[in-house]
């Protein structure tokens, strides 16, 4: 079993707290873009954009993965963007085990700030599924870690 650990480092624990999820079958590409989207949110605000994104009211603009990438109108200062619910849910998912620890901590909830929001690419799932005349096509499946930091600002 491997021994994560978190790629940010000199937090002050009495003012921040940490989360992480690891191996999550989610698109890396679309968690990096909303992880790059709610970096330097407040804590609420964050939550109620991830929120409006599971429910298709607002899109995450794709800004390095947005090669065929459709134009979305409730987007500004950036064209291409998409709605990736399932990357949305996990990352909402993590935020909230961000915030249980920041409370356990007693720190004050409402004045918190993402200052680190990053994906890693995870392990690859490969398999093959078979075609005809006995030769097969690979299925890989590409895992995500997720890391949250907030800090009381």
């Amino acid at each position: 079993m491997p021994q994560y650990g978190y790629s940010i480092y000199g937090l002050d624990p009495d003012r921040t707290a940490i989360a992480s999820a690891r191996e999550i079958d989610i698109s890396p590409k679309a968690a990096r873009e909303i992880c790059n989207t709610i970096k330097g949110m407040f804590l609420d605000k964050a939550k109620e954009y991830l929120e409006d994104v599971i429910v298709m009211k607002k899109a995450v603009p794709y800004k390095r993965h947005k090669k065929h990438v459709a134009h979305r109108k409730e987007l500004t200062k950036w064209p291409a963007g998409r709605f990736p619910i399932k990357a949305a849910k996990r990352i909402l998912e993590v935020l909230d085990n961000a915030e249980n620890n920041a409370e356990f901590k007693g720190l004050d909830v409402e004045r918190m700030k993402i200052i680190h929001a990053c994906t890693h690419k995870g392990m690859i799932v490969k398999r093959f599924f078979p075609r005809a005349h006995g030769s097969s096509s690979p299925k890989f499946n590409y895992l995500t870690h997720i890391e949250i930091a907030i800090e009381e600002v």
